[in-house]
């Protein structure tokens, strides 16, 4: 085969196993896929693409770049999951391949940029953004995109990386906002300053032509936004959800100084025997091993002290690591460590089905007490014999040269991910919700959400659900701990129970004439 052709089919596939695979079976997930989803629907159905609301309420979350995209898939491909998901996974796919590309630009060994490529693609929290529709995949696609131009400029001294890197920055802004040029800039200081390079950034940044770039980006949604809400939306986003999220825990995301050192292992997991390696070589290496380990440690001491934290918020410091790991591909460590990360999971894997009945819940968490009890009886024949089978397969990798069967090994981790475990979780925590969603539809009748959030529920069934008590006549889509509670303000008004699933429920408040 014709190896431009091999590298392209080579590529293609790891594409598919890390972020396509499983992306048009699986339910939308909850809470983010669902609210993301439920926005785009609205801004579809409002006409209204300066701003986006969720089940009827503002929702100051994030600019419009992501919402926008998932409109053009929706309205060229339906309502449904692979169309939400779709720019997501494509933006994965293209951040997979400018790695790919920039790495074996930079590297003698031929394995070098494979090894990035798959690190990236074959990681879990890499492999779960690239699922997911919403915002970040494409923010770390372009992050990614910027710090490479800026990279390139230092390397070469030209003009025109610096001239992308402020095109990047400027739709990372429309996609998630100041983190966009937030992190470009401090990456690219603190790396002047340990190279002696600080007259070469200010060239950069004083470079009026890129900001002329970025501001032709941002400011026409910018300035029609102000104009269509006298500056609502945008006062809420930046002081909200950017500079509240950072000094304060939003949403019950809380963490501590030292979450993200437990969190890098897991979010790296069959390929953490690495981490060692490339950390060292980025404090030891050469100038682009010191780029990496500054936008790195940027990314991790930030966030590190963020009143909110995600797991994800690393991956916007993770790309570097997997340049890092692509450029040590000739110095792996032994076989045995190696996959060891990868057996460890697969096992876990295979051994779910006997570790989630040993989990107790208190009676009053019925929500989780009925999402383990899914989820346990969603295990058949097919989850044991793909498990079992990809952990063979790992093992069996022990035979083949380190690099290949440490890619062989992640491999078999994420395709049990998503063709195994991922199948697993949705009839446990989703479906549901969608089951519960398609029989109020069917229903046709107005429904609300009680102390439930839930965003799929509006996306399946088809239309916002406010969140409030039930009027007469009127569904009431509740979790199932919080059923009690509803039905304790609602006195002695009649209910009928339309569905119960899992850790949901559907009731029907009767009115007057039809109560029994």
């Amino acid at each position: 085969m014709n190896p431009a052709l091999r590298n392209a089919a080579l590529l293609a596939a790891l594409a598919f196993i890390g972020f396509w695979i499983g992306s048009w079976q699986l339910p939308l997930f909850d809470l983010d896929e669902g609210a993301f989803s439920q926005a785009t629907l609205e801004m579809l159905d409002s006409g209204n693409y300066l701003t986006t609301t969720l089940d009827g309420e503002p929702r100051y979350d994030k600019p419009m770049l992501s919402y926008w995209l998932q409109g053009l898939a929706v309205t060229a491909l339906g309502p449904h999951e692979f169309a939400f998901r779709l720019p997501s996974m494509l933006a994965a796919s293209l951040w997979m391949l400018m790695l790919f590309g920039f790495v074996r630009a930079r590297s003698q060994n031929q394995g070098a940029a494979w090894l990035a490529a798959a690190a990236l693609a074959l990681s879990p929290m890499p492999s779960i953004i690239g699922h997911a529709a919403t915002a970040d995949a494409i923010l770390d696609l372009l992050l990614t995109a910027a710090l490479l131009d800026i990279y390139r400029h230092f390397e070469s001294g030209r003009r025109a990386p610096v001239l992308r890197a402020y095109l990047w920055m400027g739709l990372g802004v429309l996609t998630k906002g100041p983190v966009a040029i937030a992190i470009p800039l401090l990456v690219s200081l603190l790396y002047a300053l340990w190279d002696g390079r600080w007259r070469q950034w200010l060239g950069g940044v004083f470079e009026w032509r890129g900001w002329l770039i970025l501001l032709a980006v941002v400011l026409p949604w910018g300035v029609m936004c102000w104009q269509s809400d006298g500056g609502e939306f945008i006062r809420h986003f930046l002081f909200d959800h950017n500079l509240g999220r950072y000094q304060n825990t939003l949403q019950g995301h809380g963490g501590k100084p030292y979450y993200y050192l437990i969190a890098l292992p897991v979010i790296v997991w069959p390929f953490v025997a690495l981490l060692p390696g490339a950390l060292k070589q980025g404090l030891f290496g050469g100038a682009l091993e010191r780029f990496c380990i500054v936008w790195f440690a940027t990314v991790f001491v930030l966030f590190s002290f963020s009143g909110t934290q995600l797991p994800h918020y690393l991956l916007y410091g993770a790309t570097p690591l997997f340049v890092l790991f692509g450029l040590n591909a000739h110095r792996l460590p032994a076989r045995g460590w190696l996959l060891a990360p990868g057996w460890i999971l697969l096992a876990l894997f295979v051994a779910l089905p006997w570790i989630l009945p040993m989990i107790e819940t208190p009676p009053k968490r019925a929500w989780e007490a009925g999402v383990i009890a899914e989820a346990i009886a969603a295990f058949g024949p097919g989850y044991h014999v793909l498990s079992i089978a990809a952990l063979a397969i790992a093992i069996l990798a022990l035979r083949l040269r380190p690099l290949a069967g440490l890619l062989t090994t992640a491999a078999m981790c994420t395709l049990t991910l998503w063709l195994a475990v991922g199948p697993v979780l949705a009839a446990a925590q989703q479906e549901p919700t969608r089951q519960a969603a398609l029989r109020a539809r069917a229903l046709g009748l107005p429904a609300v959400r009680y102390a439930t959030y839930l965003p799929t529920f509006s996306v399946y069934r088809g239309a916002p659900t406010p969140g409030r008590l039930p009027q007469p006549g009127e569904l009431a889509f509740v979790r199932a701990d919080k059923l009690a509670q509803m039905q304790s303000l609602l006195g002695d008004a009649p209910l009928r129970e339309e569905y119960r699933k899992g850790g949901v429920v559907l009731v029907h408040r009767l009115p007057p004439a039809d109560a029994p």
